[in-house]
């Protein structure tokens, strides 16, 4: 987003309002900790799809050895077999030995042990570079976000018929626009039929102009802390604290975290402008939802880098500004999760159990 997506509102805003919104007491009990679960055998696994097609896999495992299948669909069980390789090792699919196919899954069966799909994380969308997959990632407990299922992305105002009957062969079903009303009167949604289209916009004041926290201090905070890290952009440095204090932005965030854990149809996308600022932090949210650790929280908001091809697109100081303000504001993530997003525990359940490895 421009910086005056988020920060020129939430500036305004903090100019008519500084007052404090005091959380509420009768927040929704703590998101309950994800199940131990029997170990995924694999530490580490990756697809890479080159310019001409062909892709790289590689993967770390205990397995003495792994078949790899070549899939469709991140569920299927059956497709074109590749070979089999050791438990850590690498396999390289050249260009031309699968045929045309909306996206490829790669499915790693081990030996012994619980099978791992992966998939280059891009669909290769000209018109919106920064459409990607958030599944892929390890958890701090050993599973994996399953890939297929949740989709970050820039704007999707220019999609041709090609893409968009790519995104219907993922069963895309569901699209979440995080976008102002003025954004998405300039650059309306081109979406395949049948998609549900919702808005969940960040910098909305239909639920007022409030704040947990001083927005005058947040304000001042941010300045200094921006140009204390060297921040490019001060208005970004801004921006996404004001993403955790400000009280319209906690629907946007537990609305999307929310429609995300309700689609049980199909597949989801959301998006910004970009697809890297406030699609950034809700990406940050669910991943860390889900117990990615923050280092791989940070390397994905990072990659909006090498998608959108603009190396300063985004700064790590930017993000890790906003988990600063959740841990002034809340204490710790698990709180904000409870009394910022008012996410209960059982819809962040429901979020694990669909978006996790068993």
């Amino acid at each position: 987003m421009r910086t005056h997506r988020i920060a020129g509102a939430a500036l305004a805003a903090a100019l008519l309002a500084g007052t404090a919104l005091t959380p509420s007491a009768f927040a929704a009990p703590p998101a309950a900790a994800a199940t131990a679960q029997a170990a995924v055998p694999f530490t580490s696994a990756t697809a890479v799809r080159a310019a001409d097609g062909g892709h790289t896999l590689s993967w770390a495992s205990p397995a003495a050895s792994v078949t790899v299948t070549a899939v469709t669909a991140p569920d299927a069980t059956t497709g074109v077999a590749l070979g089999t390789a050791p438990g850590t090792g690498s396999l390289t699919v050249p260009a031309g030995t699968l045929p045309e196919a909306g996206r490829w899954y790669f499915r790693l069966v081990p030996d012994g042990g619980t099978p791992l799909v992966v998939a280059d994380r891009s669909l290769g969308l000209e018109s919106a570079r920064n459409f990607r997959d958030i599944g892929g990632y390890r958890t701090t407990d050993g599973r994996w976000v399953r890939p297929g299922l949740v989709y970050r992305s820039n704007k999707l105002n220019k999609l041709t018929d090609g893409e968009q009957q790519r995104l219907v062969s993922q069963r895309l079903t569901l699209a979440i626009d995080l976008r102002n009303i003025q954004e998405r009167l300039d650059a309306p949604d081109r979406l395949p039929a049948g998609v549900t289209y919702q808005v969940a916009d960040v910098v909305s004041l239909s639920h007022g102009i409030r704040f947990h926290d001083s927005a005058l201090m947040t304000l001042a905070e941010a300045l200094a802390a921006g140009l204390f890290s060297g921040s490019s952009d001060l208005g970004q440095s801004i921006g996404y604290p004001f993403m955790v204090n400000f009280v319209g932005a906690d629907y946007a965030f537990r609305d999307l975290v929310t429609a995300v854990a309700n689609n049980s149809s199909g597949s989801t996308v959301f998006h910004c402008s970009a697809g890297k600022d406030r699609t950034g932090w809700g990406t940050a949210v669910l991943l860390t939802l889900l117990g990615v650790p923050r280092a791989t929280v940070e390397a994905d908001f990072l990659a909006s880098n090498q998608y959108t091809g603009d190396p300063k697109a985004v700064e790590l100081s930017w993000l890790r500004a906003a988990f600063d303000e959740v841990d002034h504001i809340y204490g710790d993530f698990d709180t904000y999760v409870r009394d910022g997003l008012k996410l209960d525990a059982a819809t962040v359940q429901k979020l694990r159990d669909k978006m996790l490895t068993a």
